[in-house]
C-alpha cells in the first residue's frame, strides 16, 4: 500500500507567543520552541504546526502579515527558523507553516502602492468597489470582525473589501500576479526545508458578485453573507492552480486547509492530490445550554457538550471520508476556548474527563490536532483584566454584565468561558512565577497550578502528560491509523467503536460526560480481550461511571 507520511501524522499546534520565552521579554520565540524539542519529541507527536511568525503589526496576533519572506523580530529571524527545521528534522519531526492566503496586513507594501491610486500596478492585487450614487455601501455583508466589509478609501471614493479586520483588506485571487506571488513565497519556505502549510481561512478566496446583498435584511442593517464569500466553486480552481505549483518541488507536502464551516461532504471535496492532505472544520462539535440568565448575553450562556449530536457528527465524518481520507481529529485550537473547560470538567473531574476525551478522539481513524498544553491538561486563562482580551466585544459583554450586577471576577470568567482568547495562556512548564514561560510577566497571561505543569506531572506517572504519550504511541499503530471504524450500540452520552484492520481488533468505550449511562450488554463479551487503556472502573455496576474510559484489543 502506497501511503504518505501524513497519514500517520500527529500534529502539535505550537501558538508561539505563548510557547516558551527564551529572551525574558514575556513573548515565546523561536529560540524557545528550539529549547522544548526534546519534550516535544518524547511526547510523542511527530508534526509541529506553527501560528503565523511572518512580520506583522499584529492586529489579529500574526494573521495580518506585512512581509511574508521576513520573520517577526518578536519571534526570532531567518536563522532561528533554519535552526529549528534543522534541529527539527534531526529529531524527525516535521515542521508546517501557518500561511495565509485570504488577505494581507494594510501595512504590506502591496496595499501600500495599491492604495496610492487606481492606476497603480498592485491596485488590482486587491478587492474594490464604486460607491453607489445613493452614498450607501457597496452591498450589505457583514465582516467576521464585525461591521461592513467595506472600508473606504477616501483619496480615491472607492471602497476595499475586508472580511476581517478593516487593515487586513482582502486579496484579489482572480489576478494571475496574486496566484503567482503567493506561489513564490510557497517555495520560499519550501526550499528552506518546511514540509508543509496549515492554509488559513482558504474557503474564502474568492467573492461573488458585489451587488448581491443578503435577503431579508432590512435597509440600512448588515449581516453575514457566508453564501457569498465562502465555499464558492471557484475556491477549488484557484487552491488547485496553487497546491499544483507547491506539489512540483515537493510531492510530499502535508497541506493542512482550515475549511471552518465546511461539512463532512464538502470536506471531502477539498480533500485530493491537487488541494488538500486534510482540512480542519468546526462542524464536529456540539454544544448544548445547561443554564440561561437574562442578565447574561444569549453568547455567554453556560454550554457543555451535546455528547449524542458530537457522536453522530464524529460518525458522520468517518462515514464521509470513507477509508482513503482522514478527518482531523481535534478537540480545541487557539481559536476556542480550551478542551478542559469547555467539554470537560474542569474542576471534579479534570483528569479524568481529559482522559476519557482524548481517547474517544484520537483513537477514531484520522490525523491528531492536539494544542500546545492540551497534554498537561491546561484549562481556560484565568483572566483578571478584560483589557486582556483584544476583541472589543468582550469590553463591551464586561460593561453588560457589570451594570447587571455582577462583579468584575464573575463577569471576566463568563467572559472567558466562551472566548477564544482564553486558549491562548501561556505554557505550564512548572509552579514557578509566570509558570516556567519566562522570568517576566508574559504577553497575556498564565495559570500558575502546582498540578498541571510539564515539571511536575513528569515525576506523576499517573499525570495526564504520561496518559498522552501512553495514548500517542497506541494511535501510532497501524490499527489505529488504518484500521476501520465501526460504531456500537450505546447511550446517548457514551461513544463506542470497533477499529479492525487485518488480523487485529480494538474496541473503544468512553463516557463523554459526568452522567452515568446504562452499559451496554455487549461490553461483557470483551473479558477476554487485552485490556490497554483503562479508568479503572469496575465494570461489575448496570452503569457506567462518569468520563469512563477503557480500551481493549485482541
Amino acid at each position: 500500500m502506497n501511503q504518505n507520511w501524513w497519514e500517520k501524522a500527529i500534529v502539535y499546534q505550537i501558538y508561539p507567543k505563548s510557547f516558551k520565552d527564551s529572551n525574558n521579554d514575556g513573548i515565546g520565540d523561536l529560540k524557545g520552541i528550539i529549547e522544548s524539542l526534546d519534550y516535544i519529541k518524547e511526547l510523542g507527536v511527530d508534526t509541529l504546526w506553527l501560528n503565523p511568525i511572518f512580520i506583522s503589526p499584529q492586529v489579529d496576533n500574526g494573521y495580518d502579515i506585512s512581509n511574508y519572506y521576513a520573520i517577526d523580530e518578536i519571534f526570532g529571524d531567518l536563522d532561528d527558523v533554519e535552526v529549528l527545521i534543522e534541529e527539527a528534522h534531526k529529531r524527525d519531526l516535521k515542521i508546517i507553516f501557518d500561511l495565509v492566503l485570504n488577505h494581507t496586513s494594510s501595512e504590506h507594501p502591496w496595499f501600500q502602492e495599491a492604495i496610492k491610486g487606481p492606476q497603480n500596478i498592485y491596485r488590482d492585487y486587491y478587492l474594490w468597489a464604486d460607491e453607489p450614487l445613493d452614498g450607501s455601501l457597496p452591498n450589505n455583508w457583514e465582516s467576521f470582525f464585525g461591521g461592513s466589509v467595506w472600508e473606504k478609501d477616501y483619496k480615491s471614493e472607492q471602497y476595499y473589501f475586508h472580511l476581517f479586520d478593516k487593515q487586513m483588506p482582502d486579496l484579489n485571487w482572480a489576478n494571475p500576479e496574486v496566484k503567482k506571488s503567493m506561489i513564490d513565497i510557497a517555495k520560499f519556505w519550501l526550499a528552506k526545508g518546511i514540509d508543509g502549510f496549515r492554509l488559513d481561512a482558504f474557503i474564502h478566496m474568492v467573492k461573488d458578485d458585489f451587488t448581491l446583498n443578503v435577503t431579508d435584511v432590512p435597509t440600512g442593517e448588515i449581516a453575514i453573507a457566508e453564501e457569498y464569500y465562502a465555499n464558492l466553486p471557484e475556491v477549488k480552481h484557484y487552491l488547485s492552480e496553487f497546491i499544483s505549483e507547491i506539489k512540483k518541488i515537493k510531492p510530499d507536502a502535508f497541506i493542512l486547509g482550515e475549511a471552518a464551516s465546511a461539512t463532512p461532504q464538502l470536506a471531502d471535496s477539498y480533500i485530493r492530490e491537487d488541494l488538500c492532505s486534510a482540512v480542519i472544520s468546526f462542524d464536529h462539535f456540539d454544544e448544548k445550554t445547561i443554564s440561561t440568565n437574562p442578565k447574561i448575553p444569549k453568547e455567554l450562556a453556560t454550554k457543555t457538550i451535546d455528547a449524542k449530536k458530537m457522536k453522530e457528527n464524529l460518525k458522520n465524518w468517518q462515514e464521509a471520508l470513507g477509508n482513503k481520507k482522514y478527518p482531523t481529529l481535534y478537540w480545541n485550537n487557539h481559536d476556542m476556548p480550551r478542551m478542559a473547560s469547555r467539554f470537560g470538567n474542569d474542576k471534579e473531574y479534570r483528569d479524568k474527563s481529559i482522559k476519557s476525551l482524548a481517547t474517544a478522539m484520537y483513537l477514531l481513524r484520522g490525523i491528531p490536532v492536539i494544542l500546545y498544553g492540551e497534554e498537561i491538561g491546561m484549562k481556560n486563562l484565568e483572566i483578571n483584566d478584560v483589557h486582556t482580551f483584544q476583541s472589543p466585544k468582550a469590553i463591551n459583554q464586561h460593561i453588560h454584565l457589570l451594570e447587571n450586577g455582577f462583579k468584575k471576577e464573575e463577569s471576566l470568567s463568563i467572559i472567558a468561558a466562551a472566548n477564544k482568547e482564553a486558549s491562548r495562556g501561556v505554557m505550564q512548564w512548572d509552579q514557578t512565577d509566570y509558570a516556567g514561560f519566562s522570568s517576566t510577566k508574559s504577553w497575556i497571561g498564565e495559570n500558575v497550578e502546582k498540578k498541571y505543569n510539564v515539571s511536575s506531572e513528569k515525576e506523576d506517572k499517573q499525570s495526564i502528560l504520561h496518559f498522552y504519550q501512553k495514548l500517542l504511541k497506541l494511535k501510532k499503530e497501524d490499527l489505529f491509523s488504518y484500521g476501520e471504524v465501526e460504531f456500537l450500540e450505546s447511550a446517548d452520552n457514551i461513544i463506542a467503536y470497533k477499529r479492525q484492520y487485518e488480523d487485529k481488533e480494538a474496541v473503544v468505550i468512553c463516557n463523554l460526560t459526568e452522567e452515568k449511562a446504562v452499559t451496554p450488554t455487549w461490553l461483557k463479551e470483551l473479558e477476554s480481550w487485552q485490556l490497554v487503556i483503562d479508568s479503572g472502573d469496575s465494570l461489575d455496576n448496570e452503569e457506567l461511571e462518569p468520563y469512563v474510559y477503557k480500551v481493549y484489543i485482541r
